[in-house]
This record gives C-alpha cells, sequence and structure tokens, in this order.
C-alpha cells in the first residue's frame, strides 16, 4: 500500500490520546476541490491509523471545519480549533487571501500553520513567517513551469485574464516578469481582471479579442473558467492562439468543460489515469475502492498532506511547537507523489505538478505530452528569498 512511504509506524492499530490537527478549507464554495481533498486526507490517516498511527502509537485525527471562504471567518475559526477543539497545529485553506490571514494568525498565536492549497508567493515570501509553510507549488513555481513550456514559441503578443484577487494578480505578476526570458520581445497587450466568481464572459472575451493578442495566459478556474471557455469557444477565441493556463488540467476544472474541453492548450494539471508509478497507483485503487469516484488534484493533496504530517510527528515526537517548526524546515517525506522536502530557507514545498496539453478524449477532457515537473527546479531562487523574507 501507498503508507509504506511513511516512516516510523508501528505494527498495530492506534491506540490512546489522537494527536488532533485542525483543519480548515473552503468545503462549501470550493467544494470541487475540497471535498475530494478531505476525502484524500481521510483515507491517508485512516490508513496511518491501521498501520499504528503516529508518536508511537498514537492515532491522527483531523478536525475538519469550513473557513467562509473569507479572511475574517477564516482566522475565528482557526482560533477555535487550536482552543476550543485542542487542536495541535493547524492546516489547510484554500483561496490566498485567507491563507494569508491564517498565517498572520499563526505568527501572532507562534502556532505551526501548514498552508496546503493558497498558492500566493506572498506566503513563504514578502509575508513569510516561522510558523508558516506551504506545500503546493507557488504561483511563481507553476507559472515558470509554463513560461518554461513556451519556449522557442514565436507567439509575442500576449493578453493576460486573471482574477482579480490575490492569487490572479500574483500569477500575471510572474507572467510579465518571466515570459521575457523565454520569447524576447514578447509584450502584454491585454489585461482582464474579473471578479472571482463572477466574471462576465461576454465582455472578457471580447475585450480580449479586441486586442487581438498571439497568445493567452489564462488564469481562470473553476465556474469562471468553465464560462471563459464556452464563450471564448462560441466566439472563435482561442483559434490560431496559444494558450498557456494554470490549473487547467486538473480534473475539478476540467470534468465541468465536458466535451468543451479546449483543444492543445499548454497547463499544469493531473494526469491521474496515466501516472504509473507504484506509491501513485496504490494510492488511486485504494481511493476509487473508498469514495467510488476517480481521484482529483485534491484528492492527491489531501493524501500527501497527511504523509507529511504523519512523518512530521514521528520526527519530532512532541507536539510542541517550537520543535516542530524546527523539525518541519528541510524535512523530506516520501509521499505517493514522490519525495517532497520543505525548503527551510523559505518553507516552500517542493512538490511539484504536472505540464502538458489539454486533449478531448471521449466527452472528457484530459492531458497528453505531460511531465511531471519537480518542483525543486522551479522555486524561487534563494538571493531572491533573503532579499524579500523576513528573518531568511
Amino acid at each position: 500500500m501507498a503508507a509504506a512511504a511513511l516512516a516510523g509506524l508501528a505494527p498495530a492499530r492506534a491506540q490512546g490520546a489522537p494527536v488532533k490537527v485542525g483543519e480548515l478549507n473552503s468545503y462549501s464554495r470550493m467544494a470541487a476541490f475540497s471535498v475530494p481533498y478531505r476525502h484524500g486526507m481521510q483515507l491517508a490517516a485512516d490508513t496511518i491509523n491501521r498501520a499504528g498511527g503516529v508518536m508511537g502509537g498514537r492515532p491522527l485525527e483531523f478536525v475538519f471545519r469550513d473557513d467562509g471562504s473569507t479572511p475574517g471567518d477564516a482566522v475565528r475559526v482557526a482560533e477555535e480549533l487550536l482552543t476550543r477543539e485542542g487542536c495541535a497545529f493547524i492546516a489547510g485553506t484554500f483561496l490566498s487571501n485567507v491563507g494569508l490571514a491564517v498565517a498572520d494568525l499563526a505568527n501572532q498565536r507562534k502556532k505551526l500553520f501548514l498552508a496546503t492549497e493558497p498558492l500566493t508567493d506572498a506566503i513563504t515570501m514578502a509575508q513569510g513567517n516561522r510558523y508558516t509553510f506551504r506545500i503546493r507549488p507557488s504561483t511563481y513555481m507553476q507559472t515558470r513551469m509554463l513560461v518554461e513550456a513556451a519556449r522557442g514559441k514565436t507567439q509575442k503578443r500576449w493578453a493576460i485574464v486573471a482574477p482579480n484577487y490575490e492569487y490572479g494578480q500574483s500569477a500575471a505578476a510572474n507572467f510579465k516578469k518571466l515570459i521575457g526570458s523565454a520569447i524576447p520581445g514578447a509584450e502584454i497587450v491585454a489585461e482582464q481582471y474579473p471578479a472571482l466568481g463572477r466574471v462576465d464572459a461576454g465582455a472578457t472575451v471580447g475585450a480580449l479579442a479586441q486586442a487581438r493578442p498571439d497568445a493567452i495566459f489564462n488564469v481562470l478556474f473553476g465556474p469562471d473558467l468553465t464560462a471563459f471557455v464556452r464563450e471564448g469557444n462560441t466566439r472563435g477565441l482561442f483559434e490560431r492562439r496559444l494558450v498557456l493556463s494554470l490549473l487547467t488540467g486538473e480534473p475539478e476544472y476540467m470534468i465541468p468543460l465536458g466535451d468543451e474541453c479546449p483543444d492543445g492548450w499548454i497547463v499544469t494539471g493531473y494526469p491521474w489515469e496515466q501516472v504509473e508509478w507504484p506509491a501513485h497507483k496504490a494510492f488511486v485503487e485504494a481511493y476509487r475502492a473508498r469514495v467510488n469516484d476517480t481521484p482529483r488534484l485534491g484528492s492527491l493533496l489531501g493524501y500527501v498532506t497527511v504523509q507529511i504530517v504523519a512523518n512530521l510527528l514521528n520526527k519530532a515526537g512532541t507536539l510542541e511547537t517550537e520543535k516542530l517548526v524546527d523539525t518541519l524546515a528541510g524535512l523530506t517525506t516520501d509521499t505517493v507523489s514522490g519525495s517532497v522536502t520543505m525548503r527551510a530557507l523559505d518553507h516552500q514545498g517542493t512538490l511539484g505538478a504536472w505540464v502538458g496539453e489539454t486533449v478531448l478524449r471521449g466527452r472528457t477532457g484530459t492531458m497528453r505530452n505531460w511531465r511531471y515537473a519537480d518542483g525543486a527546479n522551479y522555486m524561487f531562487p534563494e538571493a531572491e528569498v533573503r532579499a524579500v523574507r523576513p528573518g531568511a
């Protein structure tokens, strides 16, 4: 089983006082990602507990709460998890602005926060702190993966479309910074920043088409992406245009597109059915047996998160925050997605992403010509981290 990747497990079912970890996420607003994520966490925790638990035989327990998808609600929920629920530390969040608010709370309360999904660079860069770590590859890392895939292309007139909040703004800024290194002479000729969850697809597509770009960098996801693709297909926006698109290859966002999935977009994503790593195949088999559904990227992230948490607890051997933080800095965990190290310098994980092209197979989109991009190869240069991160 995939649980074999975990170190230090006892042979018998866990007993004794549970180790409680608070997990807050956008389970209502971002259910397409966060519900499969929770399923993955529960599968991993149950597997670990059947094998003996953590810290010499204690069961690992996650206390799940909705973060309300707002910074204020998330901070309140995080406080409740730490105080009322007695959790040793907290993990999770989805939206970048929410993740930043919880990171600030963790720093104030001197409690470990393992940010799993929020992608803004600020979490580990300018607003980074001793108590906050991030697992997923950041906007910089994933944008750099896409820009690298565009190297050698000839399209120079680019348009950007991104949701108007921290994640979208961060991704757009990274793209502007990086695209010139891959395509000399590239310029931005149009930018559209619709409100998250409220895209006016007609107006957005119209504005982009009017600018006549050669290529598009897209950061929309969820229902905004579906509306954008549908309108863009109808009006021919994507015909003979190169499109780089963050997150679009993730099943969470491919499945709702159905047979409207665009062909040939260069994306980051998760072609779960094509990944042949033995530990990953065991994870997929166990997940499908438990949930009666195919895994999403959220499912994988949830499982990997628990593997990292279990390894941390076993190595630290205590719930004392300062020891947990010191142990997690530089910690390497063998996961179902390969080896993941939490870089000590900025607390950014080396978890990678799959980069490839979209393709329609049957009535469902997937990825072709993909490769797994190891996150360790796409992190911020150390000099840049030291220049902006407090205490680095």
